[in-house]
């Protein structure tokens, strides 16, 4: 049982934000763009007085309408529908904003991974921003397949916030935020004002709540609101309907609050977003050094795990879990050489020595459990 308490103290007043919305809060039963509901959307959007950047569902959904799909289960068949129906979304949207203009961004998994692409990607969101338009994000399904694509547009909102370094990430979902219990069919599930840390527990508690016209449910909304607030970054998950835009920002405490972590450079940011390619496996001497804000050295290399190349990604693993990730100077085959050994061993072993480090401390960002025990 999850304890209900807490005031939702502490909301922002941002300079940038975030805010997702799902297929089923822009479109009716049918699948088709409602919109009304845009519109309404737009109004709270605009009530922060803010810069924005709305990460929109919607485009398969309006798509297989569209297109008289029934069912869009092959790969082709929903990037044909997402193609058609993103279309439809931008223009509905251009319509609820006007005069205000939008601009359409279109991501995958790849331009978070190469940091030209990632911070070509950020430069665009400013130069919006500047212009006074109100971008709007989706994934680019129309192109994605399976090895880029982020899955669903949750955690995309929560990578959208992470690049242009949001101040706050919000959630818009059919029900009003985190409950106890499925609030559609348990009529005592509360609702949980406040989450100090998500935890396991949680994640298990919000199993399976989701929309039959989107590919997010509660779970996915507690992960990538765990990617927002391990960034810093805080995030509430709040009912669509209500006017419920309008009223958080106007300071009234409703939904879901999700406090975050201490906020992360934008290069830890990259870093912590890269796809992981490996792990490295380290003794608990390598974890307290690292916690002590030093490199990893291969004498607290135990194992490694993966075929990863230099420059690479990869999870820093100690005897109780993952500490850290950050890029490699070794790649994979060097460093099952020279682990257990000294960096004056190096040279002799591999016959050059580029680097004194495995991970230097400056592209490695430890887990906020080891941040919290290094204070």
């Amino acid at each position: 049982m999850v304890e209900v308490k807490g005031t939702n103290e502490g909301r922002l007043r941002p300079r940038r934000l975030v805010v997702k919305v799902g297929s089923s809060t822009i479109t009716d039963e049918r699948g088709m763009i409602a919109p009304p509901q845009l519109w309404a959307l737009a109004r709270g959007v605009q009530a922060w007085g803010a810069q924005v950047a709305v990460v929109s569902s919607g485009a398969i959904a309006a798509g297989r309408w569209a297109l008289g799909l029934d069912q869009v289960r092959t790969l082709p068949k929903k990037q044909a529908a997402a193609a058609v129906g993103q279309a439809l979304v931008m223009l509905d949207w251009a319509r609820a904003f006007a005069p205000t203009p939008v601009g359409q961004i279109l991501l995958t998994h790849e331009d978070f991974q190469a940091r030209r692409r990632y911070l070509n990607a950020r430069n665009t969101f400013e130069a919006l921003f500047s212009a006074g338009a109100v971008p709007i994000v989706n994934e680019n399904d129309a192109v994605a397949t399976a090895e880029i694509k982020f899955g669903d547009n949750d955690t995309l909102s929560a990578w959208t916030a992470y690049l242009i370094e949001a101040e706050l990430l919000i959630l818009l979902t059919d029900i009003d935020g985190l409950y106890t219990a499925d609030p559609h069919t348990d009529p005592n599930a509360q609702l949980i004002p406040e989450v100090p840390e998500i935890t396991p527990q949680l994640l298990t508690l919000a199993g399976g709540t989701g929309s039959s016209r989107g590919t997010g449910g509660m779970v996915t909304k507690l992960r990538a609101a765990r990617i927002a607030t391990d960034a810093g970054i805080p995030v509430i998950i709040a009912g669509v309907g209500g006017q419920a835009l309008e009223r958080l920002a106007a300071g009234e405490k409703i939904g879901t609050y999700f406090h975050p972590r201490s906020r992360r450079s934008g290069r830890q940011r990259w870093i912590a977003g890269l796809e992981l390619q490996g792990a490295v496996q380290v003794d608990a001497g390598a974890v307290k050094a690292l916690r002590q804000g030093r490199s990893l050295l291969p004498s607290g290399v135990t194992g490694v795990e993966g075929d990863f190349g230099f420059g690479e990604a990869v999870r820093v693993v100690g005897p109780e879990g993952e500490v850290a990730r950050g890029l490699v100077n070794y790649p994979a085959e060097e460093l099952r050489s020279i682990l257990g050994h000294k960096t004056s061993e190096i040279a002799q072993i591999l016959g050059h020595k580029d680097y004194d480090e495995v991970i230097h401390r400056d592209n490695m960002v430890l887990t906020p459990s080891l941040v919290d025990q290094a204070k």
